[in-house]
């Protein structure tokens, strides 16, 4: 079996789609859609989007220093697309997809209330660092929504219909292969029946 070598590229799929939202005061909300979006450190929680410093939402955040990151689903899917190749120079996102403004706790900035889970953030730093820029920002404040809870207040996100980005292509999160732990979990010891 042979290998093809490519000159060096961001290849490391899949990885979240999701939806950032922002807003300078008095002025209407926008959206971007962010595939570069990750999970920097865990206390305090903290995160991380990559934006091309020439995109819209770049100055917003920058001058706001806030946002909400959306997680995406199957269902809104195709504004998750659209917020991601049209300009909010040029449109009003959230009207144009028919999405819903939800007022954030922590931040001016409001979340989508079609997104099961809405982040707000807090941005620390920016790093310039070529064709996008590192925005590092503290997580202040989690939204999710309770029709995804069960009655013993566990709380079912892969139930939701999450969204990934691979390689151009959206793709629906799929079969569950195990739980993080399992590969050294104790296996419960199997009861043999009495015949």
């Amino acid at each position: 079996m042979g290998r093809e070598y490519w000159k060096p590229g961001n290849m490391l799929y899949p990885v979240p789609a999701v939806m950032v939202s922002c807003q300078r005061p008095g002025e209407k909300p926008n959206i971007i859609t962010i595939a570069w979006a990750g999970t920097i450190c865990s206390d305090p929680a903290m995160v991380s989007i990559s934006i091309r410093p020439e995109r819209h939402s770049y100055d917003i955040i920058k001058e706001t220093k806030e946002f909400v990151i959306n997680l995406t689903t199957k269902d809104i899917t195709f504004a998750t697309d659209y917020c991601g190749v049209k300009s909010g120079r040029d449109v009003d996102k959230f009207k144009e997809m028919k999405l819903t403004p939800l007022v954030s706790k922590e931040v001016s900035a409001p979340g989508i209330a079609e997104s099961p889970v809405n982040i707000e953030c807090k941005l620390k730093e920016i790093i310039q660092l070529g064709s996008h820029d590192l925005f590092i920002a503290e997580v202040v404040a989690v939204s999710i929504d309770d029709s995804l809870m069960d009655e013993n207040n566990k709380f079912h996100l892969n139930d939701a219909g999450l969204v990934a980005y691979s390689h151009g292509e959206y793709y629906l999160l799929g079969e569950k292969l195990g739980k993080f732990g399992y590969s050294v979990a104790k296996k419960k010891p199997t009861k043999k029946r009495k015949k």
